[in-house]
């Protein structure tokens, strides 16, 4: 791999960041194409703060596979925003009285509270829905189907991950499960993170594959990104579920100590603080060196790892 860019990670986050806030604002549908009111709803939530994680690990994907940043970026960008729209919509939906029945989400008021239970549904449907078309849209082919072909490949991938196999089966084991954190039979190691890789890893790994397909990746070079997701998601996962006995509800602009008080089985409380803590870092190890002996072109996915495991929020 070449060496790090001299740009310090902050300001390569808050650089890609704008690039999306700028672009998902172009590309979300508004009134009068659709009722006003479902479009401030979508807009409430999709535009309501947030890291912006996922669509930021397309996009630096897309950098370490291509020596061109600026093309491939472009050619990555439609995936990034339709990613951060099923996001979104996997966060109203979560929020739900029926799921998690949560009233703070990002520092605001969850879009339920604000517009109903029904607009809520909708807006989250809609954000879904539109996510695929700009998917299948943009980029638009040269006519030579080299384009097309790269964009079912990132479909396809990014469906199977936001659908049963995947996020939707993780999030209806965590349902079930939940209430049963205390009984040891209800849920093993194994159990917890095949749950995690499907309710939190499977987008994350779809995310980073999507941005290496955009960019024409190697199959060498998307299998190695893929792996890398695979670690980077796991650790992601256990620092939110460690944040949410330790982080300051604030800085993390939701409310902390749900699970705990759902029972929800996690990693602190299957493991404690400290063994998952390691655990973290372990999986980001392994992500960083999913990344050894592969040609890459650069990009920032080892540091990416590295803040993943630092985070306070």
């Amino acid at each position: 791999m070449t060496a790090p860019s001299p740009v310090a990670l902050c300001d390569y986050l808050v650089s890609l960041r704008t690039e999306i806030e700028r672009e998902l604002a172009a590309m979300l549908p508004g009134a009068p194409a659709c009722p006003a009111t479902i479009a401030d709803a979508m807009r409430y939530s999709l535009f309501a703060g947030g890291k912006r994680f996922r669509p930021i690990l397309t996009l630096a994907a897309a950098d370490a596979v291509s020596p061109d940043a600026a093309t491939t970026r472009a050619l990555a960008m439609p995936a990034a925003c339709a990613i951060e729209m099923i996001h979104t919509y996997s966060l109203i939906h979560d929020d739900l009285p029926a799921m998690d029945n949560d009233t703070m989400r990002r520092g605001k008021p969850t879009l339920h509270v604000v517009y109903g239970e029904g607009m809520a549904i909708l807006a989250g449907d809609a954000l879904l829905t539109e996510a695929f078309a700009l998917l299948a849209r943009l980029p638009a082919d040269a006519g030579d189907g080299v384009m097309a072909l790269r964009k079912l490949a990132a479909i396809n991938r990014i469906a199977e991950a936001a659908g049963a196999i995947g996020m939707v089966g993780g999030q209806a084991i965590d349902l079930l499960a939940a209430g049963h954190a205390a009984d040891a039979s209800a849920m093993d190691a194994a159990g917890l993170r095949d749950m995690h890789a499907r309710k939190t890893g499977a987008l994350i790994r779809a995310s980073a594959v999507a941005g290496a397909i955009m960019a024409d990746g190697s199959p060498e070079q998307i299998g190695a990104v893929d792996q890398y997701a695979t670690g980077l998601g796991l650790a992601f996962q256990i620092v939110d579920d460690v944040l949410d006995v330790v982080g300051d509800g604030g800085a993390l602009g939701k409310t902390v100590g749900k699970d705990a008080a759902a029972n929800k089985p996690t990693y602190p409380a299957m493991f404690g603080l400290d063994r998952s803590k390691r655990l973290a870092r372990e999986a980001a190890d392994a992500a960083v060196g999913a990344l050894a002996g592969v040609h890459l072109q650069g990009g920032r996915l080892a540091e990416i790892a590295r803040w993943v495991v630092s985070r306070t929020s």
